[in-house]
């Protein structure tokens, strides 16, 4: 079985070639008030959008967000959507873009409006070409698709049915892919599933699954049962069955293998399919079991669905997740991801709470932690306690620290009442954090003079105070590990 805590670190050694249909995703978000005095529609007075490379660019997203790269072959027109998918992948350096660009065709674009209040959305708009690519276009993708493949460990066929993965680049793919000894994970449309004969895992939700093998597929049983008869059929290795709230089954060479999913607060399943190829792809480009990519992608779609819009996530927050001591720390508490913490403010300061903030690596917690802390949340509604991850700990603190990784102390602060919010940062000091949070009340050990606390004059120019907590004598973190030390070495 893999060993996650060991072996995780491994995905940002790897390289994925994902190819699939592009298309530029766009989320506009407001508040809905009225109704419309010129038809029975609602009103969305917008207060923000937001722009992202979606469809199998969002695979190739989540691909280097864990830290690995990705080699992606796509195509675009020659148009203004086109040109802004180009943009935003040649800003990710960790993306080597291969874009086929077909002047006849228009760049797939879906915009969605997005309820901020309900968190629903109300509409989508889709701008796109759903047919197949012309034959010039497929030998492009054929050509870059074989050049990229002696280089990447596994490959993902991300299949939107928008016209790029035609019969003829799947077989071409899949059939080199299997003669270099490469594993291809697909992602797959439509009914007919012939056409990914011979891949190494496919990855349907349950409806695909029984409309492609004509079958109920609704009981654990009848999944099982449909997943095995298209993997014999097809001459697939392993079928991987997304149930949405009721979790995941993987069939394979043996028994049946059922998960739940992740007791969590769904925000946006958007691109929720994405992350799960993406992430079974790494595992597998990792040499690891299907059994070991099914719980990775399973704790990885956990994470993605408690986020807006077509979301990706970090090796940290995936090891957090998956890993079982982080995993039993409360949920609504640790964040690393920053619009999560975003979205929590908007919540607070909707209801009109007062913000608290202070920080610290807490490397070993001790009795001067705990009357800070307690003394901060006293001075405000919400305390937001921001966390130095573990490189920032080592540059501040010297060789051997932290003692205890950024995981299990984010674990022990969320445990504790005072803290509402553990925010993991990892520069040195926490001015970036302090900008974006923009407490009213900032509070500090008694050991800093107002002068020394980082941010101050962030909150004292919108009409927030500093407090400074006197300390409880005798107790440092330092000095305890040091003590610690010389101990152990007389």
């Amino acid at each position: 079985m893999f060993d996650f805590d060991k072996q995780l670190s491994g995905l940002t050694a790897q390289t994925v070639l994902c190819i699939g249909d592009l298309m530029l995703d766009e989320f506009v978000y407001g508040e809905v008030a009225r109704v419309s005095p010129e038809a029975p529609a609602p009103v969305i007075a917008v207060k923000r959008s937001e722009t992202l490379i979606g469809g199998a660019g969002n695979v190739a997203r989540n691909i280097v967000s864990l830290g690995a790269r990705c080699i992606f072959v796509s195509m675009v027109g020659d148009d203004e959507s086109g040109r802004a998918l180009k943009e935003a992948l040649s800003a990710e350096p960790r993306i080597e873009a291969h874009l086929v660009v077909n002047a006849t065709r228009q760049t797939t674009r879906k915009v969605r409006f997005v309820s901020e209040h309900y968190s629903t959305h109300m509409l989508r708009a889709d701008w796109e070409v759903a047919e197949p690519v012309d034959p010039t276009s497929e030998g492009a993708l054929i050509d870059y698709a074989r050049k990229a493949l002696p280089h990447a460990a596994a490959v993902v066929l991300s299949d939107y049915a928008k016209g790029v993965l035609t019969k003829r680049v799947i077989r071409a793919v899949i059939d080199e892919a299997k003669r270099l000894g490469k594993p291809v994970v697909v992602d797959p449309k439509g009914h007919d599933y012939s056409i990914y004969r011979g891949t190494t895992l496919i990855t349907p939700n349950r409806q695909e699954l029984a409309h492609a093998t004509r079958s109920a597929a609704r009981t654990d049983d009848e999944i099982a049962e449909a997943a095995a008869a298209l993997c014999r059929a097809l001459d697939m290795k392993a079928a991987l069955v997304t149930r949405s709230e009721a979790g995941m089954t993987l069939v394979s060479d043996g028994k049946p293998v059922h998960v739940p999913a992740y007791p969590v607060r769904v925000r946006d399943v958007s691109g929720a399919g994405d992350t799960v190829v993406a992430v079974a792809a790494a595992m597998l480009a990792m040499n690891a079991d299907f059994e070991s990519a099914m719980r990775a992608a399973n704790a990885a779609a956990a994470v993605v669905v408690g986020k807006r819009g077509t979301a990706t996530l970090s090796l940290t927050e995936l090891r957090g997740r998956i890993l079982p001591a982080a995993s039993l720390a409360p949920e609504e508490k640790i964040i690393f991801d920053w619009k999560i913490l975003d979205e929590r403010l908007a919540e607070w300061r909707r209801s009109g709470l007062r913000i608290g903030f202070t920080n610290g690596c807490f490397d070993l917690l001790h009795p001067g932690h705990i009357k800070v802390l307690a003394g901060a949340r006293a001075a405000c509604d919400r305390l937001v306690v921001g966390l130095n991850g573990d490189a920032s700990v080592t540059r501040l603190k010297g060789k051997g620290r932290p003692v205890q990784d950024v995981h299990a102390r984010a674990e022990v602060l969320a445990a504790l009442e005072a803290a509402d919010l553990v925010v993991v940062f990892d520069e040195d000091t926490p001015e970036k954090l302090i900008a974006r949070i923009k407490p009213m009340v900032l509070v500090k050990g008694g050991d800093y003079t107002r002068e020394g606390v980082v941010g101050a004059d962030i909150v004292e120019a919108q009409g927030g105070e500093v407090i400074l907590i006197d300390l409880v004598p005798g107790h440092s973190t330092s000095a305890m590990v040091a003590r610690t030390r010389s101990q152990k070495a007389s």
